[in-house]
């Protein structure tokens, strides 16, 4: 039976668009990675590059390792050794032949992986992707937590349990991706990106405690990069407190465990609010303290005004004024005893001499000294009097009773005190008002209160 040619619609590749197309796929689908496997048909030409096979027990691949690379080869490989080779898989598109392009050989067997896990921190280190200038600090309170991980496992469990108790505020994003094994790195390379464009404020990558083989995808190259160029700080918790990988140097905070990252990422929500209660207690305790000092200084200015009432300060006045009057009619009475005392005394004198002559001088002596005291007393109660009245007129400047004058009023309870508070009107109590010369007595009927647009409110404000 013969065979139909293929249709219009089949695609007929050409032997390079099949190997193009076969290479991209590869290389999409495989990214760097590690192979184990024993050393054959071991060729070093002399452009310095170095081509071999890598096989175990069941098969073979062709691996080209480029001179450039050379620095990253441990010792001298030779056919039949065990190494552990890195690259990404290509395809050899003139023949066809897939193969791994190599950047690294390690010596296979033991300590082959920490060699290569130094010889990637080294290289790192150089580059200062491990740099302490680089490395970010952690939202003191982020609002979304991006975390990525496995989906199922402790890591996962411990890393919820612990947000929830410590900071429940947070909104917490899953990126899952696989941890170990082969599809690893990509799945985690997947999360990252994903992470990236989803404006969380801090990051946590983690899984479980392994060997360092459970551990490797850590390791990677490609991972260490993507988490230094991440937009929000990392924070990373792989395996137990003794496992380190290069994501741990990488990142902005290394905790010992999933736990520890969790913790690290978030405040610790009730010890925030027990301090808040206790910043609330100092704050009342603070505001009772203001209060009372406030009201210290409202009854001193009280007692202030108390003393330096109108009423009393005209008593004052009015009683220096009295002072005055009674110094002022000693002086004028003393002024008087001792010219009556010369008088007597020059009256016994003439009487005793009582030549006319003499008696008419004292006579004229006499009365000179009559009309001079009696302008001294006048002008002495001038004195006296100008100053009285310019003591009643500053006494009358600053008394009350001068503004009574102008028809305003003093409202005082029955025991004298002033009242000028709504608070001091008491519904039902009497009251005085002193008004000019003459004093009102009447009643607190009600208290009306003008609001803030003017309005009258009215209340009644009985006896507490």
């Amino acid at each position: 039976m013969p065979i139909p040619a293929p249709g219009p619609e089949a695609r007929v590749y050409q032997p390079a668009e099949l190997n193009q197309e076969v290479r991209l796929h590869l290389e999409a689908g495989f990214p760097r990675l590690w192979l184990a496997g024993e050393i054959s048909n071991l060729a070093r030409p002399g452009s310095g590059h170095l081509y071999f096979s890598l096989k175990d027990a069941r098969a073979q691949i062709r691996c080209a390792l480029f001179r450039g690379q050379l620095g990253n080869v441990e010792g001298h490989p030779e056919n039949g050794d065990q190494v552990l080779v890195r690259g990404r898989l290509s395809l050899y598109e003139p023949r066809g032949d897939y193969q791994l392009i190599a950047d690294a050989i390690l010596p296979a067997g033991s300590g082959a992986l920490q060699q290569a896990f130094e010889a990637l921190k080294k290289k790192l280190e150089a580059e200062g992707l491990f740099d302490a200038s680089r490395k970010r600090a952690l939202p003191g309170y982020p609002t979304r937590i991006a975390v990525v991980t496995s989906p199922t496992g402790a890591a996962i469990r411990d890393i919820l349990t612990t947000l929830r108790r410590r900071w429940p505020a947070a909104r917490v994003e899953l990126h899952p991706a696989q941890v170990q094994g082969a599809e690893a790195v990509p799945a985690l390379l997947r999360a990252l990106d994903q992470a990236a464009q989803a404006n969380a404020e801090v990051l946590i990558l983690a899984r479980g405690g392994g060997s360092i083989e459970d551990l490797w995808a850590f390791n990677d190259e490609a991972l260490a990069r993507r988490i230094a160029t991440m937009p929000m700080p990392v924070v990373s918790g792989v395996g137990h407190e003794t496992d380190f990988t290069i994501a741990d140097f990488v990142a902005d905070l290394r905790a010992a465990t999933p736990t520890a990252a969790a913790e690290a990422a978030t405040p610790d929500g009730p010890a925030l609010r027990r301090k808040i209660d206790e910043l609330q207690s100092r704050l009342g305790r603070a505001r009772q303290r203001l209060l009372e000092q406030l009201w210290q200084r409202l009854d001193r200015a009280q007692r202030r005004l108390a003393t330096q009432h109108p009423q009393r300060r005209l008593d004052e006045g009015q009683a220096r004024l009295n002072t005055l009057q009674r110094r002022l009619r000693r002086a004028v009475e003393l002024r008087l005893n001792t010219l009556a005392e010369r008088y007597r005394a020059l009256s016994q004198r003439a009487v005793a001499r009582s030549p006319a002559r003499h008696l008419q001088e004292s006579g004229q002596r006499l009365g000179s000294l009559q009309r001079r005291l009696a302008r001294a007393v006048d002008l002495e109660l001038q004195r006296h009097a100008q100053r009285l009245a310019a003591a009643a007129r500053a006494l009358n400047a600053v008394s009350p009773l001068a503004v009574l004058g102008r028809g305003y009023a003093l409202v005082e309870d029955e025991d004298g005190r002033l009242l000028s508070r709504p608070e001091d009107f008491i519904t039902g109590r009497d009251i005085h008002t002193r008004i000019r010369n003459f004093r009102v007595q009447s009643r607190v009927l009600r208290v009306e209160i003008p609001d803030e647009r003017g309005d009258q409110k009215g209340e009644d404000r009985g006896d507490p």
